[in-house]
């Protein structure tokens, strides 16, 4: 688990493509502190495992799946990501509860300057808007953000000069692509009302003898 506070911004220095997988070599420095093999790291909000440790950079698989369901494939050789560690219990929660598993992709469709921050407004699907609330938590590139504006087409975040100088968001430019988590208490809510509304109707549609009889049918 992370919280969307990114620690570092790492350097891609390596790429190993597979047939359908790959593997990433990414440059830094703060992040491998008290870091070991099999330890998670946030890369622009998505959960890798680090599977090689060295001086000064890590290596990690990225799996098929995590290629089609975010912007990991458009990475070369030199692009810089968002790195956090996973949260221990020591760690203040600064951002809010990130797993690392993103629910979709989002592209940048408007920049627009506030003073000394930076409006960025996103387009994406309806599957993950359906998870965005006015005022709510989201996940951008890792990015721990209050939602500030949204509609059936897209959402906007205001984002602080701290936050554009410590992550690679200043770097992003409109039609670049975003790698989007949702708040995931949403989503188990709407899991649990699916799941009680089956039920229910299972109740409903349960007709025998028993049920007759003491419904006044018999």
């Amino acid at each position: 688990m992370f919280t969307g506070i990114v620690e570092e911004i790492g350097e891609i220095e390596g790429i190993k493509k597979g047939e359908k997988s790959s593997k990433l070599i990414v440059r830094c420095n703060k992040i491998l502190n008290q870091t070991k093999l099999g330890d998670s790291i946030c890369t622009n909000g998505v959960c890798l495992t680090i599977t090689n440790i060295a001086k000064n950079s890590f290596e990690a698989e990225v799996m098929p799946e995590t290629l089609r369901k975010s912007n990991l494939q458009k990475l070369k050789i030199g692009s810089i990501v968002n790195l956090e560690r996973a949260i221990s219990l020591q760690t203040r929660l600064g951002g809010h509860i990130v797993s690392g598993h993103i629910d979709g992709i989002g592209e940048i469709i408007d920049l627009e300057k506030e003073d000394n921050g930076l409006w960025i407004s996103i387009k994406t699907s309806q599957e993950v808007l359906k998870y965005i609330i006015y005022k709510g938590s989201i996940s951008i590139d890792g990015i721990s953000l209050t939602v500030g504006y949204v509609d059936n087409k897209m959402f906007k975040v205001s984002i602080i000069p701290h936050t554009l100088e410590k992550t690679i968001l200043l770097k992003k430019i409109v039609g670049e692509t975003v790698n989007l988590e949702c708040d995931m208490i949403g989503k188990y809510i709407e899991k649990f009302l699916a799941l009680d509304n089956q039920t229910q109707n299972k109740k409903n549609s349960y007709i025998n003898e028993d049920f007759l009889k003491e419904n006044g049918f018999f």
